[in-house]
């Protein structure tokens, strides 16, 4: 069985609570997910995030959401993104907009080209950012970008936060404020949930007047999951510091054998040797990482943190590289 360090997984399941409310959902694949369930489960985002119930759509799958966000959008506007990003969304939008523009990140800071964002705003534009970035680990905005892209009337802007739980950066308060700003989050990568699919976003008027004529349906699984995990989401910091302490670790440790690590405040580092085909060495040993050469830069690799058994496996077997 291959190690799967090209996920940004968790490597630790959820608590026995979890799994065991999964379990219940289980003995209801004949039934459609109930609507006092799906109430609930709204409630219980909105209280974590901190906003009105009214501001949250559930929906299956963070990706899946914010492609139907540019179905929604993109046919009347441009799309703008940074470059690279989480690329299931970048290829939805080279499919639907109408028009993709991106601002691309160089190293060794991937700093985010705000001149050529705010030029970009002289019409009709959905603006996609994830925050932070993937597959840099960068945060990308701050509060004044952010507000000069929302007080521009041309601009709808969505920042994706599927690692906020990593970050505790978030615009999520500004919902009720901008009604042209939407907050993309899962509870795939904290909450070590991958499996059920349940994405969220906390969404503007603009976006939840869009929504309210979408019939969503979520699997009773994955909503029974979900609320368990929702109701005691304290789990999720040893989770975190977990991952933390192994990402110092593995970063200090690559650092000795020579290769470029990029500071991350993600479940992920993003890496650069000289190796050639440092993606197929890996998976000749087993390991699987993202090889962003092909789709970016060469000699980059994106590599999530795993157990400690998985990243000291993937440490030896660099060294071995090397």
């Amino acid at each position: 069985m291959k190690i799967r360090l090209n996920m940004n997984e968790m490597p630790y399941p959820p608590p026995t609570e979890v799994i065991q409310a999964g379990e219940k959902g289980l003995s209801l694949l004949n039934r459609y997910n109930f609507p006092e369930d799906r109430e609930l489960l709204q409630k219980l985002l909105a209280e974590y995030s901190g906003v009105p119930k009214d501001h949250i759509i559930a929906y299956p799958g963070s990706d899946l959401i914010l492609r139907e966000i540019i179905h929604m959008f993109a046919m009347e506007r441009k799309v703008l993104m940074v470059y690279p990003t989480f690329f299931p969304t970048f290829y939805a939008a080279q499919h639907f907009a109408k028009e993709l523009r991106t601002i691309p990140l160089e190293p060794p800071d991937f700093v985010l080209n705000t001149e050529y964002l705010y030029n970009e705003l002289n019409e009709p534009a959905l603006i996609i950012i994830d925050n932070p970035n993937n597959p840099t680990g960068k945060l990308l905005l701050d509060m004044k970008i952010v507000e000069t892209i929302l007080d521009n009337k041309n601009a709808i802007l969505v920042v994706d936060e599927a690692y906020f739980e990593f970050t505790k950066v978030t615009y999520a308060d500004m919902v009720e404020e901008y009604p042209n700003l939407a907050i993309g989050r899962t509870i795939s990568k904290a909450f070590g949930l991958a499996g059920v699919r349940i994405g969220y976003i906390i969404g503007g008027k603009t976006f939840l007047d869009k929504f309210a004529s979408v019939s969503i349906m979520l699997s009773q699984v994955g909503v029974y999951s979900a609320i368990e995990a929702m109701k005691n989401p304290e789990y999720i910091k040893n989770n975190i510091n977990l991952i933390n302490e192994e990402r110092e670790r593995v970063s200090r440790e690559l650092i000795k054998m020579g290769i470029q690590v990029y500071s991350s405040t993600t479940n992920f580092v993003l890496i650069n040797t000289k190796i050639p085909d440092i993606g197929g060495k890996l998976v000749e040993r087993g390991i699987l990482v993202l090889d962003l050469s092909e789709r970016w830069l060469s000699g980059f690799i994106r590599v999530a943190i795993g157990s400690k058994e998985e990243n000291n496996y993937f440490l030896t077997s660099i060294k071995e590289i090397v």
